[in-house]
């Protein structure tokens, strides 16, 4: 009794050898020439008449024949399909993470989609925001997101300053140069906040993924590897269509 992968790795042949072998007999039975036949023969109206040799042309072509044809082609297929149906139904495998069975029994349909959502999750949590990492994070419970230590910075203002270059004297006024001195004004403190996520925890994500992406396809193989309940529907559905 062949096995349900083997089963499934021979169906898409079949399926492929059955669509060309119809789709030629699609294009013979449109061709009329192939199914048309003739027979002539010739008799001069006396005896010293010209002698002509008889014609003929054989039908290739017959649609009883391609019917019947058609139908045993297609019972193939049907048979390979139902075999991989019927087996798909009793395939079950559990899906298993290091000691830990985390799903018990799934058929091999179900496992066939996991795999698939796992690749796109797997799409999703690459493109997770990551924290920059030139910032030193903490989780801020009363923010409910990342943020950095508070950082202290000065605020400055430019206040002028008088400065004498020559004091005033009987004959000419004192000159005063005015320049600008930087003045500590008051103090900013700064904390940036995030909701990106640390990259420590993707990598976790990422990691959690493959391991599932493993199991799924562990447990797929060997819910293939049950032995496969073997059909035969296509003889009794083409007797009954074409009898």
């Amino acid at each position: 009794m062949p096995k349900l992968n083997q089963i499934i790795a021979v169906e898409k042949s079949v399926k492929s050898r059955s669509f060309q072998e119809l789709t030629e007999a699609h294009h013979a039975l449109q061709k009329p020439a192939l199914l048309s036949g003739i027979t002539r023969t010739y008799r001069p109206k006396d005896e010293e008449g010209e002698q002509l040799p008889p014609e003929s042309t054989r039908v290739q072509v017959k649609a009883e024949e391609i019917v019947q044809n058609t139908a045993r082609i297609l019972s193939n297929l049907f048979d390979v399909t139902a075999t991989k149906d019927w087996t798909n139904c009793e395939a079950r495998a559990d899906v298993v993470v290091g000691e830990q069975v985390l799903l018990k029994d799934v058929p091999v349909s179900y496992l066939l989609f996991l795999e698939k959502q796992l690749v796109d999750l797997n799409t999703f949590v690459r493109k997770l925001p990551v924290l920059d990492a030139s910032e030193s994070w903490s989780f801020d419970p009363g923010a409910d997101c990342y943020a950095t230590e508070p950082i202290q910075t000065v605020r400055t203002k430019k206040i002028p300053r008088n400065h004498v270059k020559a004091e005033a004297t009987e004959k000419h006024p004192a000159q005063v140069e005015v320049y600008y001195e930087d003045v500590t004004v008051g103090y900013w403190r700064t904390l940036k906040f995030s909701g990106a996520l640390p990259a420590q925890r993707v990598h976790e994500l990422l990691g959690r993924i493959q391991k599932l992406q493993q199991a799924v396809k562990f447990a797929r193989e060997e819910a293939n590897n049950v032995e496969a309940k073997e059909q035969k529907v296509g003889e009794k559905f083409f007797n009954y269509l074409f009898g």
